[in-house]
Formats: C-alpha cells, structure tokens, sequence
C-alpha cells in the first residue's frame, strides 16, 4: 500500500504539477477540443474559479464546462450515501480534469482539489499533452458501469467504463472541429481508481489504472 508523502515530497509534487501546467491556457487566443477521460470545450476565464458550499457543508472550487462539451454520468443514488459521496467527487475529478483541458484560465483550482499523488501528477501529463499538441475535443462523453468498493484502510476503490464515440478532436488555436474521425475501439475504456478521504471531507483520486479498447465497456 503506497504511504501518504511526506510534507516535502508532497510540496516538490505541488511545485512540479505547477510547473508542468504553467502556461497552459492563460495566453492563448482559442480554446480547441480532443478526446480525454471526461472531456469539454474551449472558454477562457482571467480569474480564478470561487468556491462555494455544496449540500455537504465543504467549500468546493466552482467548476465550468462549455456548452458544447457534455459529460453524462450514469446511475442515480446507489442508496448508500457513503458510495454516493464517492462518486460524487469522482465526478468531480473527471470534470476538473477536462475544464484545465479546454477551459483557458490563470489557475484550475479544482485540479489539486480532486487529485493528489500519482494521479495528480498523471491529470498534469495528460492535461499538458492536450496543449502541447493544440489539441482539444467537443462532444459527449458517457460514464457508465460505475462502481464503488471499500477497502479496510478507508480508501475507496472506483470502477467505472468510458465511451468517447461521441467526442470529436478540435484544434485549439483555429477553433476547428475534425468529425471525420470515426469511431474505433479505443474510444472505450476502463478505469481503475483509487480515492482517500482528506481532512476535509472530500474524497481524493491518488492512483489511476485505464485500460484502452476495454471489451467489457464496447
């Protein structure tokens, strides 16, 4: 079982992530698209999103998608509020990623919020690659399949499937859209996540396994 960091490590992680991400978005002219694990399109934003109080009491980032991006996610209450928490703050992850994807903005607060560890620094790799590249997606996104599991250690465990078919890359300077491209097989995937309860509530993605042109999703 990988241990908490220590206030050092976890400090050259802030840092590193900050560095990775530096630039990306705050003085760009157009915001594109392109496919990722819970995607949106392209807005710009100077200031930093606020937070506010969700129905659980805890000061949350506000997180904006643009309207031509959709995320749906599949499956109502499960019943149990514990697991509902869980995959509520899943759902948040996945958006915080896609908003630092096609949302051009200063800082992306709901990013760090939502993932530590491994998976923050892993959102900052796939995040960067997107502007590195000038790419962007818009679309729908489907989240389906998913599933929560408790482990002795209070960690929570999320599984859940992925389909993109509805997604179609856009470049982020020219604002174009390519929906030429067809539908394959990697546009379905499966994810492995494991989340940790911080102090404050709120349930943090540290590990992420996916698994591309996953048959059990197709």
């Amino acid at each position: 079982m990988r241990t908490r960091p220590t206030t050092t490590a976890a400090a050259a992680l802030t840092a590193a992530v900050a560095l990775m991400l530096s630039g990306c978005g705050s003085d760009t002219d157009d915001s594109g698209k392109d496919k990722i694990a819970g995607a949106d399109t392209g807005a710009s934003a100077s200031a930093t999103p606020s937070a506010s109080a969700s129905e659980d009491g805890i000061e949350r980032p506000e997180i904006k998608l643009p309207s031509d991006v959709q995320n749906v996610f599949e499956g109502g209450s499960t019943g149990d509020a514990k697991k509902d928490a869980v995959l509520a703050d899943n759902e948040r992850r996945v958006n915080s990623i896609d908003e630092a994807i096609v949302v051009d903005a200063d800082k992306h607060p709901a990013l760090e919020f939502y993932s530590k560890g491994d998976a923050l620094m892993s959102a900052a790799t796939y995040i960067k690659s997107f502007y590195d590249n000038d790419r962007s997606f818009t679309g729908k996104t489907r989240y389906y399949d998913r599933e929560v599991t408790f482990a002795k250690d209070g960690s929570a465990t999320v599984t859940y499937c992925m389909d993109a078919t509805d997604t179609y890359p856009k470049n982020r300077k020219t604002g174009k859209v390519d929906r030429s491209v067809e539908s394959s097989p990697s546009d379905y995937a499966f994810y492995n996540t494991r989340l940790e309860k911080n102090s404050e509530g709120v349930w943090q993605t540290t590990s992420v396994s996916s698994t591309e042109a996953a048959e059990r999703c197709m």
